[in-house]
């Protein structure tokens, strides 16, 4: 389940989203690391506001998401943001599993996506994109 290169242009789309969302969308420095599934503008989340120490319980609330996403868009993309760079962290880490679990058991081709303010990763493959200064298109 993990992203292989050159990724499909919906993953890309989507996960291009994902970021720019986070960067016009966070002006905190800090903020929490929250989980979203589906696309964004349209995708449900879980601020992990205090940190979930138990797997199980997150591998339920990630589970959870993708079924709610999948109600209104056909490929749910899971992915995590979080301040800091695009080096694998210890919040990544801790959702890795039980989301890699989730997907597996809904038979989703794509599993957990880090995103942060400078662009996206997938923690097992290391594919990733960086921006510099991401803009928004226009057209």
């Amino acid at each position: 389940m993990a992203l292989q290169a050159p990724i499909d242009r919906h993953t890309h789309r989507v996960l291009r989203a994902a970021t720019l969302q986070l960067v016009e969308g966070e002006r905190r420095r800090r903020f929490p690391t929250a989980l979203h599934a589906g696309e964004p503008g349209c995708s449900v989340r879980h601020v992990e506001d205090p940190v979930l120490a138990d797997a199980g319980l997150r591998a339920d609330v990630a589970l959870s998401l993708l079924r709610q996403a999948a109600r209104f868009t056909p490929r749910p993309c899971l992915w995590l943001t979080r301040p800091g760079e695009l080096t694998p962290h210890d919040d990544d880490l801790r959702w890795l599993g039980p989301t890699t679990w989730a997907c597996a058991a809904l038979g989703s081709p794509l599993g957990l996506v880090v995103v942060t303010r400078r662009g996206w990763f997938d923690p097992v493959s290391d594919v990733r994109r960086e921006w510099r200064r991401l803009r928004r298109t226009t057209g």
